[in-house]
């Protein structure tokens, strides 16, 4: 077939190369415009675009979904369908019925769960067991189109977004093929989402990735890994902004050897090689944090540099 596939960010390269040493034929791809990106703040390309570059496929930039001389580039591409990861944009009706198949989601969750921007970081946070990945033909509602096939996944307890994300690219990227494959020679008939099951999953913001050590350290341990690598999970300490990376919960044990019998929600306690925190149910141990203006570092090195002493706290609202 032919084929248009829209995509931007890196999680999307691994369907852009997989398709492009497919059968079929992909004639073109549609992505975001240049944008600022890094310190810098230079003006670059998107992730999928320096792919397509590299593979000699032609690029769409169109500043919008909705721009009619985009639609009319579409139709003299004549695509039988348009395969999408992550495109960034919402698809209007116009465009969505120009391709013979229609525009053809990968989206990583078990539809109808987690429908929305940001399924991986909530499946994390709300401490699914298994999650996975979905093709579904695109239409008006979000992400609520017939399904054509599934790809299931196992979360594990140290699975961040970031490499649960990197994993569903990978065996979503095969699924999207198998996808197209179907499409071809009509062995595929796409089924409608059942009624039962949904979920939402809006775009994680930086207010949603603050820390609250309130919560018990499974959920502490859940939404940092959730926001990992971006936002960011955060607190405050003494009026500035630390990241914290994924932790660990504490070794009663090591806890009882260092005759720590509690600590109040967000209570730190740093030792030569390692810092507690309370939460609302339990200890956890620090591993890596990033303090605001400067780079990540272990727990214990911030803590020490910072001349942090036990009974400091993280503070949040």
């Amino acid at each position: 077939m032919r084929l248009v596939f829209a995509g931007t960010p890196e999680p999307a390269i691994p369907s852009l190369r997989a398709l492009a040493a497919s059968e079929h034929e992909v004639v073109a791809v549609v992505t975001r415009p240049d944008a600022q990106a890094g310190r810098g703040r230079k003006i670059v390309e998107s992730p999928v675009a320096q792919v397509a570059a590299e593979l000699g496929i032609p690029c769409l930039k169109p500043a919008s979904a909705k721009d009619p001389e985009f639609h009319q580039q579409l139709r003299e591409l004549e695509p039988d369908a348009c395969p999408v990861v992550a495109y960034g944009a919402l698809i209007p009706v116009e465009a969505l019925e120009i391709p013979k198949h229609g525009w053809i989601n990968l989206h990583f969750s078990l539809l109808p769960a987690w429908r929305g921007a940001a399924p991986v970081q909530h499946s994390i946070i709300a401490g699914d067991e298994i999650t996975g990945a979905s093709t579904f033909r695109i239409e008006e509602g979000l992400d609520t189109g017939p399904v054509f096939g599934v790809v299931t996944q196992s979360i594990s307890s140290t699975d961040t977004a970031g490499t649960l994300l990197e994993t569903l690219a990978d065996s979503g990227s095969t699924l999207l093929v198998k996808t197209m494959d179907g499409l071809a020679d009509g062995s595929l008939v796409p089924v409608p989402q059942p009624a039962d099951g949904v979920s939402l999953a809006p775009k994680i913001n930086p207010a949603d990735a603050q820390i609250p050590f309130t919560d018990p350290a499974f959920a502490v341990d859940r939404r940092i890994r959730g926001c990992s690598p971006f936002p960011g999970a955060w607190s405050t300490l003494e009026g500035k902004r630390v990241k914290v990376g994924p932790v660990t919960l504490a070794d009663p044990a090591r806890l009882d050897q260092l005759d720590i019998g509690s600590l109040e929600p967000g209570v730190l306690h740093p030792t030569k090689k390692q810092v507690f925190v309370g939460t609302g149910n339990g200890i956890v141990v620090l591993d890596k944090v990033k303090p605001e203006g400067k780079g990540e570092m272990a727990a214990a090195d911030w803590a020490r540099g910072q001349r942090i002493e036990p009974g400091a706290r993280f503070e949040w609202v």
